[in-house]
């Protein structure tokens, strides 16, 4: 009989990279905001957005970064993201004469590419997800979401 580690494939493995990697951004951003969250909200507020969404996005950060990185509910995290990265290049990185903003609007082009494709790919056998697939107490909106 083979044992679980003999079972990995090398996609799964990659897969699992990935997903750290492209969570790392998230995780990072989300828990820099909410330490320094004066300045957040202050930041936020000068671009015309209020302490409510500043709290929001840095729950979306956090939670969504978390989803990935844990592979739970991986779609769903991965296409919030994917979203947040579409509407904060084309909202806030659109001065192409900046090469730093042309620069930012490509690289949240690049990781919602990422996330799409995590989004349809799944989270792979290294995760939360598959663990509870393979349980059959799942509801099924969640096994269709997972």
């Amino acid at each position: 009989m083979e044992n679980a580690l003999s079972r990995l494939r090398l996609a799964d493995l990659v897969l699992l990279l990935g997903r750290l990697l492209l969570s790392l951004i998230f995780l990072h951003e989300g828990s820099s905001l909410a330490k320094n969250i004066t300045a957040t909200i202050d930041t936020f507020a000068t671009l015309g957005l209020s302490a409510p969404v500043a709290l929001a996005v840095i729950a979306l950060q956090l939670g969504a970064g978390l989803s990935i990185a844990t592979g739970f509910l991986n779609r769903l995290g991965a296409l919030a993201l994917a979203l947040f990265c579409l509407a904060t290049a084309f909202l806030f990185h659109t001065n192409f004469a900046s090469q730093n903003e042309l620069l930012h609007f490509e690289k949240d082009l690049a990781i919602a590419g990422g996330m799409f494709v995590l989004a349809a790919s799944g989270a792979g056998s290294i995760s939360i997800d598959e663990l509870l697939q393979r349980t059959n107490r799942l509801h099924p909106w969640l096994r269709a979401v997972l």
